[in-house]
């Protein structure tokens, strides 16, 4: 029996899977990846630990599977991507890895953004720049850290981190990479004179070779044979981008179909063959795993993991009961808003979380409904801005924890207006992640054929008419109160 392990690397937690050919799961492990966060604004990991758990994960998949780890014949990597991971000059870890969450460098972002730094990047990268980009972060600690940036040996995303911790060749993976705002997306290479114009040029030569999602990128060594059980001399692929991934396992194959994850981020993806120079908007384009195709996408971290932080501070841990508190009220009547932006905003730099409009005669219901709806606003002006570069788009794939709730779903179709589809695939990024191992060992030809396998069955929620313009009209609320927050936080940072 051939089987191929895939690892999911996320911002909460890491998990891998082995799967057969035709996509049949023989075992799955996870462990919760920790958040180290000294100074507000702050999200790191530590790398030895992140390491170990990518190991435990493996071993703990193999040891739930009762398979051979020689039946296993490829692995490969899919992650969250930005952040920043970096190894000194001698190839060991260079401090902590720094997330994409993180905003230490929302002061370096604004200083750009006066100068139109963005709009002199973008024709070349089709990025936008913020805080977690890779080049944010290393332009903060050239500034700040000046030691730890002259040790830098090799620049890297958390999957290239542990691909490198596998096999003990540094590489970085082209769809990851292509969004580092170094990449330039015309000639398909780095670009020296990116580096050069955010003042970081020093850094271009500890940019490891690019490498395909599909393509060998080296094979488990001894050490981390001897740590994860997998079988020295096993093919480790690139790996992708989670968005790419899920997006993968979300079957987007055409301009009709958009992927809305919703998880640590949310982020809303679809597929196409073209640049569209025409958009008035600076919609972000990275490499797709299927060569000569792109993925576009918009995203923000300002979903579930609100709910996760409310449910911790109250220790309410039984998902079924916040459902039904939440489908007890009636839609979009209560006056409580929330936005949902502990981690980060999608309305502006340096905007907070926070609850609006709360009266005594509101309760626990209240304040989850609150988050339910916040959550999916947020996700809404995404969408919003994807249906102008996808306007022929008919439904939503939708995955990500939040998928698992009906409740949290129909409220997602009753705003849109548009069917939601939930594919029944219960690891999309560890499942995305072993089709690349598939294919670069040629069991697929290429990406589109390897998705074949993962056409599932889905469950599909009808949008609630009568709920539309009810929804609609609190979320104009919703971003009449963004404005005016924004008014707000703008006075307070002059």
């Amino acid at each position: 029996m051939d089987l191929w392990l895939g690892v999911d690397c996320g911002g909460t937690f890491i998990k891998a899977g082995i799967y057969d050919s035709q996509g049949k799961e023989y075992g799955n492990c996870r462990r919760n990846l920790p958040v180290i966060s000294t100074q507000p604004g702050r999200a790191e990991r530590d790398l030895t630990v992140l390491w170990h758990a990518c190991a435990e994960v493996i071993a703990g998949a193999i040891k739930s599977s009762t398979v051979s780890a020689g039946d296993i014949k490829g692995v490969g990597i899919s992650a969250q991507g930005k952040g920043l991971f970096l190894l000194d000059k001698n190839k060991k870890p260079l401090g902590n890895g720094i997330l994409s969450s993180d905003q230490r460098a929302l002061e370096i972002v604004k200083q750009w953004q006066q100068q139109q730094i963005p709009q002199q990047l973008y024709p070349l990268t089709r990025q936008t720049l913020w805080t977690g980009h890779p080049v944010s972060i290393l332009r903060w600690l050239k500034a700040h850290e000046p030691q730890r940036y002259a040790q830098i040996g090799s620049v890297l995303m958390s999957h290239d981190y542990l691909r490198y911790c596998l096999t003990g060749r540094i590489a970085c993976e082209e769809t990851n990479i292509s969004e580092s705002n170094l990449y330039n997306m015309q000639t398909g290479q780095y670009d020296r004179e990116l580096a050069k114009l955010l003042d970081i040029e020093e850094i271009f030569t500890a940019l490891p070779p690019v490498i395909g999602s599909s393509q060998i990128a080296g094979y488990i060594t001894p050490e981390a044979a001897e740590l994860t059980g997998l079988k020295e001399g096993t093919a480790v692929v690139g790996g992708l981008f989670d968005v790419v991934s899920t997006a993968l396992c979300a079957g987007l194959d055409d301009e009709t179909k958009l992927n809305a994850v919703m998880g640590t981020w949310s982020v809303v993806s679809g597929i196409t063959a073209h640049i569209d120079d025409s958009q008035n908007l600076p919609f972000v384009y990275g490499r797709h795993a299927q060569q000569g195709e792109f993925i576009v996408h918009e995203a923000s971290p300002t979903s579930a993991a609100n709910l996760e932080w409310f449910v911790q501070q109250w220790g309410i841990n039984d998902y079924n009961a916040i459902n039904d508190l939440v489908a007890s009220l009636p839609k979009a009547e209560s006056s409580v808003l929330f936005i949902p932006f502990l981690y980060g905003s999608n309305a502006g730099l340096g905007m907070q979380a926070g609850f609006y409009g709360l009266q005594s005669l509101h309760g626990k219901a209240h304040l989850l409904q609150a988050i339910y709806e916040g959550v999916i606003f947020s996700l809404m002006s995404h969408v919003d801005r994807m249906l102008q570069r996808f306007p022929n788009t008919t439904l939503l794939r939708v995955t990500g924890g939040p998928a698992k709730s009906a409740v949290w779903l129909q409220i997602l179709a009753d705003l849109s207006g548009l069917a939601v589809e939930v594919p029944q695939i219960e690891e999309t990024g560890c499942l995305g992640a072993a089709l690349m191992a598939m294919t670069g060992l040629k069991v697929f030809d290429d990406s589109k054929q390897a998705q074949q396998i993962v056409a599932a069955g889905v469950i599909r929620i009808e949008p609630d008419s009568a709920a539309y313009d009810k929804y609609q009209a609190k979320y104009k609320k919703y971003k009449l109160l963004l404005e005016s927050l924004s008014h707000f936080n703008n006075h307070c940072n002059d």
